[in-house]
């Protein structure tokens, strides 16, 4: 008997340590899941908690994701850039565009080969001003090579991705502008669109929403996920379906023929809400659907960016990649540092011949570069040449240094040209010129 009494306590005993434990879980499940602050931040905090967060590298990685947000160059969707990320140097990259209200906008980044390195993804919008100023929007989840974002109002949204502390390689990033609602009438397209949102009606109203027109009887599908909230008829909108979507938007559809659903019905993209017809106060119209978009607290905003999907292709890659982080210079005196791969780029400032840059991406016919001083931008690949030819010589006696910065403390000197030794110049900036010594030691060196 008091051998069972023991068998009994041990395995009470092992239960309460398992409850323990599984009740240690679940308090930092919970605490994950109450703790809002974005991936990246938590990562940052986490490096200060080490003691790490005032090192020289991780500031430098801080910096340079502020610096990336500030550079970020704006492009067109749909876009892609192939670069090289080097996991010794703290990089970020940021793109950003312009984004409809009722689009959407994805960011993909594919580091092919590599399924370990944690990238951090973040979505900020620019609230115009005499300063702008960014608000955060979203982050992806921690590892996610992907984010989404939808934002509520007209603008231009920034897109970041940076990998954690001394990791990266080849990426290819892949950003695509697209409707956050399927089209509504099947088979249709926005070019059946006859009459716009705000557009004047009798009794002093305005249109609110879009007319889509097709033969009578063609179907009308669900645009979003969602649960129908009302199947009714009314004098102007004539036989109705209204939406209640989980995009968090009420779509509304009028004028139909007939209706095919009921309230309360649960349905996917391109279930049959009813029939194309002109009822109500469109029976002298041809038949058309009137399809709107309401937000609670606003009203009715315009549809057709809900539904317009841009047209366009990727820029076919005709900069060399293989030349990516490595040091090029312009060929002649016709290179200018861009402040985006587009055609009608602002120019950021002229490049003088042979001015040393590195390459960190392509775009297109350009390469996206840093001058040695940080600066970053675009150059026409049409107007560069590899920094690998010496453009003049140096003697011996010379200080090579890692960064072409003055007083930067021992660490920054790499070697002295000894005797005997020479250096070929591959590229200039300010008074410094870019060599690469006869033994192979490379760096920068200051000319009196």
């Amino acid at each position: 008997m008091m051998e069972r009494y023991r068998q009994v306590f041990r395995l009470t005993s092992l239960l309460l340590i398992l409850s323990a434990a599984a009740c240690d879980n679940l308090r930092r499940a919970a605490e994950e899941l109450i703790d809002h602050r974005p991936p990246r931040q938590r990562y940052v905090d986490a490096l200060a908690n080490a003691g790490l967060g005032n090192t020289a590298l991780a500031t430098d990685w801080t910096a340079a994701g502020d610096r990336a947000l500030r550079d970020a160059p704006l492009v067109n969707s749909p876009y892609e850039e192939q670069g090289y990320l080097a996991p010794g140097e703290p990089v970020a990259i940021a793109l950003r565009i312009h984004v409809r209200r009722g689009q959407e906008v994805t960011l993909v980044m594919n580091l092919p080969g590599d399924t370990s390195t944690t990238l951090f993804l973040d979505a900020w919008s620019i609230d115009s001003g005499p300063e702008p100023i960014l608000s955060h929007l979203v982050s992806a989840d921690s590892g996610e090579r992907l984010l989404r974002v939808t934002p509520r109002r007209d603008g231009q949204v920034i897109l970041r991705a940076q990998p954690e502390l001394l990791r990266g390689g080849r990426f290819r990033a892949s950003l695509q502008v697209a409707p956050t609602l399927a089209f509504p009438i099947k088979p249709g397209t926005e070019r059946d669109i006859g009459s716009r949102f705000g557009v004047p009606r009798p009794g002093d109203r305005s249109h609110h929403g879009v007319d889509i027109f097709a033969p009578r009887g063609t179907p009308v599908v669900a645009a979003a996920p969602g649960v129908v909230s009302r199947v009714n008829e009314t004098s102007l909108g004539g036989k109705v379906v209204r939406l209640r979507a989980t995009l968090g938007n009420s779509l509304y559809s009028s004028h139909l023929d007939r209706q095919s659903v009921s309230s309360g019905m649960q349905v996917a993209i391109g279930d049959t809400l009813g029939f194309v017809g002109n009822t109500g106060n469109a029976r002298t119209t041809p038949p058309h659907l009137h399809f709107g978009v309401y937000r609670r607290g606003e009203g009715p905003v315009d549809p057709f960016w809900f539904l317009h999907r841009p047209r366009g292709a990727v820029a076919r890659l005709v900069a060399d990649t293989t030349r990516l982080g490595d040091w090029i210079r312009p060929a002649n005196g016709r290179a200018m540092l861009l402040a985006s791969p587009l055609a009608r780029a602002d120019t950021v400032a002229p490049l003088a011949q042979h001015s040393a840059m590195r390459v960190l991406s392509a775009a297109g016919e350009y390469f996206r570069v840093r001058l040695p001083d940080g600066a970053t931008g675009f150059v026409h690949s049409r107007f560069i040449e590899p920094a690998d030819r010496a453009i003049a010589r140096l003697p011996a006696g010379g200080t090579i240094l890692s960064r072409p910065v003055a007083n930067d403390g021992p660490s920054n000197v790499v070697a002295v040209l000894a005797l005997g030794d020479s250096a070929g110049v591959l590229g200039r900036f300010g008074e410094y010129v870019l060599v690469r010594s006869s033994r192979g030691v490379a760096g920068w060196v200051l000319q009196h």
